[in-house]
């Protein structure tokens, strides 16, 4: 399920979401995003089970959205409710707040 940045970086404010950056390491130098952690997709199985708590929302972004949305299935697949994909790592600057 696609999220839009108003209602993304709401969920981070007042529902302590868990934004995440599906994104290589080298894809960060230049836009990383401060509140994001880093969890490349080729982690992403060992990783996210072990570091995301499944009772807060999840919001996922990547260069595009295709990896992202892999991520997003992903957590679904394994019991987590609330998970959002943001898209691309642009939709973050795309609104205030």
């Amino acid at each position: 399920m696609f999220i839009t940045c108003m209602d993304a970086k709401r969920l981070v404010k007042e529902e302590q979401g868990q934004l995440v950056d599906v994104r290589e390491p080298n894809e960060l130098r230049m836009n990383a995003i401060a509140e994001a952690v880093n969890m490349p997709l080729y982690e992403f199985a060992e990783r996210s089970l072990k570091e995301l708590n499944p009772d807060l929302p999840v919001i996922l972004f990547c260069h595009s959205g295709a990896r992202s949305q892999m991520a997003t299935q992903y957590l679904k697949d394994n019991g987590f409710k609330k998970v959002f994909n943001l898209g691309s790592f642009m939709a973050w600057n795309q609104c205030a707040g």
